[in-house]
């Protein structure tokens, strides 16, 4: 499975790396959000009480790098419906690979990328914005991120193998990810002071709520249990979860 695994992720960064201006376009959502809306939550986070602890870099800098993760990650089941209607994946169905390298194998190439894309943000964010978070932080933020995209990543290959349509594909996603990026107080925090009851207890569900308050809390240096334990554990059940889904379904659609 390993060598499997690795045959296929080799494959696909290196479809990835012929064409690398790709993943520079997917960061200039984010950049374009810290350099425009960055130097407003300075103003507002120094303003306005109810803000988590932190200057507005080491809040809005990690919960850019999930919005990244949480939107690249999830369009990834583009490229297996196109391998499925080139017939790729029909030939990868009679050779005698695991079903779950096949999976991991591109959910490898979507972490690498999403962590890559990561790094230049937080490198972006140091140098032309002055963030202030510690290194040993930053590091476990990039565990997260990881963790982050194979959740969605195998998502997004399970939903795309399931209904088989590049028009209902992205409908669905739009459908699914506007709520959870509004909910997860990834733009403006959601705090019991700053939002109204309904909208604070509605957004305590979402579980990407507790994966970017986690990923504050590494920002600013707070790595204590409380600041970590329930977005972790959230974070890595639904890696499982996910994981297992995406290979249920490779093996179904390859029996």
């Amino acid at each position: 499975m390993l060598r499997d695994t690795w045959l296929i992720f080799k494959r696909d960064w290196t479809l990835s790396m012929r064409n690398p201006a790709w993943i520079m376009i997917g960061i200039m959502q984010p950049v374009l959000y810290l350099v425009l809306f960055g130097p407003l939550m300075e103003k507002v986070v120094s303003s306005t009480p109810g803000f988590p602890p932190g200057s507005s870099w080491t809040i809005l800098t990690p919960a850019l790098i999930i919005q990244l993760a949480l939107f690249s990650s999830s369009f990834a089941g583009f490229s297996l419906l196109m391998d499925f209607r080139s017939g790729v994946l029909e030939r990868l169905r009679v050779t005698p690979a695991s079903r779950v390298g096949l999976l991991l194998g591109k959910v490898c190439n979507n972490v690498v990328q999403a962590v890559f894309q990561a790094v230049l943000i937080t490198v972006l964010a140091y140098v032309a914005f002055g963030l202030d978070a510690p290194v040993g932080g930053v590091l476990l933020s990039l565990v997260i991120v990881a963790l982050t995209a194979a959740t969605l990543a195998s998502s997004s290959y399970a939903v795309a193998l399931t209904i088989k349509s590049e028009q209902a594909f992205p409908a669905l996603l739009n459908a699914v990810l506007m709520p959870v990026l509004l909910l997860s107080g990834i733009l403006l925090p959601i705090t019991s002071i700053l939002a109204p009851n309904w909208l604070y207890t509605i957004s305590r569900i979402n579980p990407f709520t507790h994966v970017v308050d986690a990923e504050r809390a590494t920002f600013r240096g707070d790595l204590t249990m409380d600041a970590l334990m329930t977005g972790s554990v959230i974070l890595v059940v639904m890696t499982v979860l996910a994981v297992f889904w995406g290979t249920r379904t490779f093996q179904k659609e390859n029996a």
